[in-house]
């Protein structure tokens, strides 16, 4: 489902019932982490975070969690949001309905044994690579808030020099955006660019970083 870098007007009411962005009038941007928790660079993210007081959300794999627990609980003690990413960072147009489901529980069911207390919010889910069929969706949006995005800054793209990733940050983000990055190993050239730049951007500007509702 991944269309633009930065999604047009339009695009949030050709998939209406998602959360895209939020509102324009109010000075706020809503921060996103996929991929995590990974050594050194989502404890980066969480330093580089609290130095702003900035709250975010961060769609963890499953397995990462299994593999570094401790680091999933610093996300948690820091007070940031969970959410949901699959088990396995599954490409859902790859994966029958059924697995790509029972790998979504399975993240699931290692986030409730380590923090089940993240669970008493509303349940949030994010495709990997922002594709998933219609009947995945279908299922998934009956237990969670399905959130995209309304600006990524592809991070994780090699090409892409920390330069130019962060210049385009700093130029699109708006008013109520749900950012995409990436708190991974390949991202990490990029990441470590372009947040610090955000964050100090825009709270020079007046804006305030939360986590999503």
């Amino acid at each position: 489902m991944l269309l633009f870098r930065s999604n047009p007007w339009f695009v949030p009411l050709l998939f209406p019932g998602n959360i895209w962005h939020f509102s324009r009038s109010e000075k706020v941007i809503y921060l996103t982490f996929d991929d995590g928790p990974i050594p050194e660079i989502t404890e980066w993210v969480l330093e580089t975070l609290a130095q702003y007081k900035a709250e975010a959300t961060f769609f963890c794999i499953g397995n990462n969690i299994e593999k570094h627990p401790e680091i999933f609980k610093q996300i948690v003690a820091a007070g940031h949001r969970i959410g949901n990413h699959t088990f396995n960072h599954l490409k859902g147009w790859q994966t029958d309905t059924e697995t790509y489901i029972a790998n979504t529980q399975q993240c699931h069911n290692i986030i409730q044994s380590i923090a089940p207390e993240v669970l008493n919010q509303p349940l949030l889910f994010r495709p990997p690579y922002l594709r998933i069929s219609k009947a995945q969706h279908q299922i998934l949006k009956k237990q969670y808030k399905m959130v995209y995005f309304d600006y990524i800054t592809e991070d994780y793209e090699a090409k892409l020099s920390p330069e130019a990733c962060k210049q385009a940050a700093i130029k699109h983000i708006k008013p109520g955006s749900v950012v995409i990055m990436h708190d991974s190993i390949k991202a990490a050239p990029r990441l470590m660019a372009t947040l610090p730049a955000i964050l100090e951007h825009y709270t020079s500007k007046g804006f305030t970083f939360k986590a999503l509702p």
